[in-house]
């Protein structure tokens, strides 16, 4: 009966459904340890690369003899008032991703969990990850010369899932760090930690990869500060805050999470790399946080539409700024919305991952220059990071492209005005201002692009958006089949293209 699919259209209904928020978790306040003058971790380091002209040994039994004693097993107990397992320990992530802290229900409103955690100092400070020792009342560590004593926690950084604990004690083995820059896909590596509780393991694999992202490989905003090894040593609930060391036995990082749709290990896990780890002690040991950089913008990757939409010429490097707080660091320098962010300190930015793993490296109060590609031309800012929480860089968000061909452009979409009704159904902010969508035609560009109900279309080709009528005019004016949206969804702002080019109309 229709020989076209519409334009965008306007709708007075709202139709059904709904849209969850993905929101981001706040960094706790941390207390550091009693006194002004609280000791600096000087841990041993050895920075020269592995010997990757040696042959692979016939026994690792030598390195499990002379690692495993700086490894130790953390006991913890947690004090649950919801009466039941909180989200901080084994299934905080979303599936298939899990940190693998084991946890063992003892009692409705009490619970045992337990995880593993590395010597790094002959005094007594041992680092872990933090979801091991996240609401914990009280903390145990068991030694491998049959020692028990008991723990506090000196310092926690959620951001990178570290955290650093203190026993009473002298003369501890102490592990050597190795400089994780230099690990390369392919070392053979030894997993060393308590699996299940059953005691001290060992088990042995490679590195599968180096700069992984969670974020970007389960299609989720970002964790956290991501850059994680990856091996597929067998790493299973219980060895979180263990030692992943590199065939000399030099600590290479610090077994935090899995990808797993069992619960147990499937032959990927993540450590945080030891160049990290030490890079954060000093801070977590003398005031109890780590107070990571800030800029104040939203960014996502590029893809080859996006890139040659804002003028971008060298492939997909940069990141696509969507989004800038009020007030920030980058709203101050005058960085804006559709601005793509090619460099930092002169150094090329290769995606927005890699732009804020390296701002949030940085401590606040820290002084950089970033390069700016804006309406094809190259712009330099000089800006100083905050430790303010707020925005924060990550990927977010995806498009894709699809064909269609028909007077005007958003062929299949449906949108409605803000108001009261819309933004309770889809949980939309008040600050978001624009035309909701209320359906998409399954079969259109658009829906291929990803626009979903419940995503509000914040500008069309660069032109805001401030209510449905408008969206509908924009749509109508268009002279491209290939349409620039901003749009809000899913909680983050992102670009996405839709091109409607080259094929007939259904």
């Amino acid at each position: 009966m229709n020989s076209t699919v519409s334009p965008l259209r306007r709708r007075l209904a709202i139709a059904a459904g709904g849209l969850c928020a993905l929101g981001l978790v706040a960094g706790t306040v941390l207390r550091a340890e009693q006194g002004h003058d609280a000791p600096k971790v000087a841990v041993q380091s050895d920075s020269k690369p592995v010997d990757r002209s040696a042959m692979i040994p016939a026994s690792f039994a030598n390195i499990a003899k002379r690692v495993s004693p700086c490894v130790v097993k953390v006991t913890v107990q947690i004090t649950n008032p919801n009466g039941g397992f909180d989200s901080h320990g084994f299934d905080n992530l979303p599936d298939p991703f899990r940190q693998f802290f084991n946890q063992i229900p003892q009692h409705p409103q009490r619970e045992s969990g337990i995880g593993s955690g590395v010597i790094i100092s002959p005094d007594g400070y041992i680092v872990t990850n933090n979801h091991v020792v996240d609401h914990a009342t009280e903390v145990h560590v068991s030694f491998s010369d049959g020692r028990d004593m008991s723990a506090k926690v000196v310092g926690r950084d959620p951001e990178t899932d570290v955290a650093v604990i203190k026993v009473n004690a002298h003369g501890l083995p102490a592990i050597t760090f190795a400089d994780s820059s230099k690990v390369e896909v392919g070392d053979r590596v030894l997993a060393i930690g308590n699996p299940f509780g059953f005691g001290e393991s060992v088990t042995s694999g490679i590195v599968s990869a180096t700069g992984r992202q969670m974020g970007i490989l389960d299609d989720q905003p970002n964790h956290g500060l991501e850059d994680f090894i990856q091996t597929d040593a067998a790493i299973n609930p219980g060895n979180s805050g263990g030692a992943l060391v590199d065939i000399e036995g030099r600590l290479i990082g610090i077994p935090s999470a899995i990808y797993s749709h069992t619960g147990g290990f499937q032959g990927a896990g993540f450590a945080v790399p030891s160049d990290l780890v030490k890079h954060e002690l000093n801070s977590l040991v003398t005031t109890g946080h780590v107070s990571h950089g800030r800029i104040g913008v939203t960014v996502q990757n590029l893809n080859p539409a996006l890139a040659d939409s804002f003028g971008v010429k060298n492939g997909t490097n940069g990141a696509l700024v969507t989004d800038v707080s009020p007030g920030s660091p980058a709203s101050r320098a005058g960085l804006q919305s559709g601005d793509v962010i090619t460099g930092l300190n002169g150094e090329p930015v290769k995606d927005s991952e890699a732009l804020h793993l390296a701002i949030g490296e940085m401590s606040a109060g820290t002084h950089l220059k970033l390069q700016v590609l804006r309406e094809g031309k190259t712009k330099d800012f000089a800006l100083t990071t905050t430790g303010e929480n707020g925005m924060r860089e990550g990927a977010q968000g995806q498009s894709g492209i699809a064909s269609n061909d028909d007077k005007g452009v958003l062929n299949g979409v449906y949108v409605g005005d803000l108001d009261d009704q819309a933004r309770q159904q889809y949980n939309i902010p008040e600050r978001v201002r624009g035309a909701v969508i209320t359906e998409v035609s399954q079969d259109s560009a658009s829906a291929e692009a990803g626009l979903e109900p419940g995503d509000v279309i914040l500008e069309i080709n660069h032109h805001r958006v401030t209510d449905a009528d408008q969206a509908v005019k924009l749509s109508e004016d268009a002279t491209s089949k290939k349409t620039l949206l901003k749009l809000w969804s899913h909680g983050g702002t992102i670009y996405t293209l839709v091109d409607e080019s080259g094929t007939p109309a259904s």
